[in-house]
């Protein structure tokens, strides 16, 4: 259960037009320390739920819902229907619903809509309680997603940039600290932990910000175009000089200019960028004419300049020039809290981009928690992207996720790894021996799967969550096949 000092346990709304069952839900719900409140069909719940949301009173029995348990089959506004309406107006709201027929096509489309978790009843206490406590944790996730995106884009005007852990709000804190002035910023950070967002972030609050943002990236260009391409040429410089060509410095003249893998310049590139950051002045190559600019400089660099000065590869004195406000972008495996904010922010973006309806797993978003990133940021929005184009249901589950993945949580292969077992206490299930009778396979695998599920759940002391996970496998469908093979827990 969770329970936090700054912020009380969101209500629960329990929808069901049968009275007994809705208060049977309530009271076990108020047991487990929860605000809740009742009501008879979809129409009357969005009342309530719009009520709590609009009442300036914020009494312990007057705030806004945070989860709605929800029936199917109800007259007038049924559960699809209220789901339908919950999702349009409420994005933090987790709707979790509840049928008497377990059909697995409205279970699909409820998730399809937006549902967080489906359970067919009679509900089983700790299935409830399981749903529910998932539930709240997803809510308090995107109560605080939107807070954060509402920040950020009121103090930077955007809001790509996704993270609460406390290393991302130093970052954010330096980033609104700096960007009204023109002093020179970098930025330092494993590749792919977002230095281009920050920089952007630093314009965008910035005097310049109705200027331009331009980017050179020095890793990105052979060495011989290096010059050419930051400061310009002129016909004739060198071969193939055809005309006179503007660089970026002219092009980010009144506004940003962000240059990336700053620790890949040449020697002759440092030398002369120091001129410019020190005068603002320049000439481009073959040219004797001297230009000025006004520009506000962003660098970025995923190595230690510190170590580069001491092996003579990075010019000291421009080092210190640059060295002005270090913003230290961290590792994606040092945040793993913010994994879940920003799969999500992803999620949103590709199901947009390529017109899907997607949601994520809770045994998705563990296995993305759990991995380490060495890609950070990039490796993570690529991994999104990838399972919502190739995932053919409406649920992303741990098999639509990249392989590097699924090692990295756990998640056995089908046969095991190599020959030997497979890490989480897995079950391998022996080969047939000679002499096996014919049997349907449905029949034949019904026994080895008992014993699959019945080792899980001794190797986990009964713990039916862990279990679940730990077999890649819906709760629901864990208690499910415990009732099918009559295992029960030993006294």
């Amino acid at each position: 259960m969770i329970a936090s000092d700054a912020q009380p346990r969101p209500r629960i709304l329990v929808v069901d037009d049968d009275p007994i069952v809705a208060d049977s839900l309530a009271d076990f719900l108020h047991h487990e320390g929860y605000s809740v409140a009742t009501a008879g069909d979809g129409n009357e719940a969005m009342r309530v739920i719009e009520d709590a949301a609009g009442s300036a009173e914020r009494s312990e029995d007057n705030r806004p819902f945070g989860v709605v348990v929800a029936d199917v089959n109800m007259p007038r506004a049924d559960g699809m229907e209220l789901l339908k309406r919950i999702r349009k107006k409420f994005d933090s709201i987790v709707v979790i619903m509840v049928t008497g027929f377990g059909k697995i096509e409205s279970a699909v489309e409820a998730v399809r809509l937006g549902a967080a978790d489906y359970l067919t009843k009679p509900l089983v206490d700790d299935e409830l309680r399981i749903a529910v406590d998932k539930a709240v944790r997803q809510h308090i996730l995107l109560h605080e997603n939107q807070s954060l995106k509402s920040q950020l884009v009121e103090r930077f005007g955007m809001a790509n940039l996704v993270g609460s852990d406390y290393r991302m709000q130093k970052v954010y804190d330096l980033i609104e600290a700096v960007a009204e002035s023109k002093t020179t910023v970098l930025i330092t950070g494993e590749s792919g932990t977002g230095k281009t967002m920050v920089a952007r972030a630093v314009h965008t609050r910035s005097p310049h910000a109705s200027g331009p943002f331009v980017t050179f990236a020095c890793g990105a260009i052979p060495e011989t175009l290096l010059e050419s391409e930051l400061f310009g040429h002129v016909k004739g410089a060198f071969t193939g000089a055809d005309n006179d060509k503007p660089g970026k410095l002219q092009a980010a003249d009144g506004g940003t200019l962000f240059i990336d893998e700053i620790n890949s310049a040449t020697p002759a590139l440092q030398l002369k960028l120091l001129r410019v950051l020190q005068e603002k002045q320049f000439e481009p190559v073959g040219s004797n004419k001297t230009m000025k600019v006004d520009v506000r400089f962003v660098l970025a660099t995923n190595q230690s300049l510190e170590a580069l000065v001491s092996e003579g590869r990075f010019r000291e004195d421009l080092f210190y020039r640059i060295n002005v406000v270090n913003i230290k972008l961290p590792p994606l495996r040092e945040r793993s809290g913010d994994v879940p904010l920003l799969a999500e922010h992803f999620l949103a973006k590709y199901c947009a981009e390529l017109r899907k309806d997607r949601a994520l797993s809770n045994e998705a978003t563990e296995a993305l928690r759990r991995h380490n990133w060495p890609g950070n940021v990039r490796e993570l929005e690529n991994a999104i992207e990838r399972a919502v184009v190739l995932s053919r249901g409406a649920v992303i589950g741990v098999d639509d996720l990249p392989d590097t993945v699924k090692q990295s949580a756990g998640v056995p292969s089908p046969m095991g790894m190599g020959g030997q077992a497979p890490p989480g206490g897995a079950v391998i299930v022996p080969a047939l021996k000679d002499g096996w009778t014919p049997t349907p396979l449905i029949e034949a695998l019904l026994e080895p799967e008992r014993q699959v599920i019945l080792a899980a759940l001794e190797a986990n002391n009964w713990n039916r969550q862990e279990t679940a996970a730990q077999l890649n496998i819906n709760r629901t469908t864990l208690y499910k096949k415990i009732k099918q093979f009559r295992l029960d827990e030993p006294a």
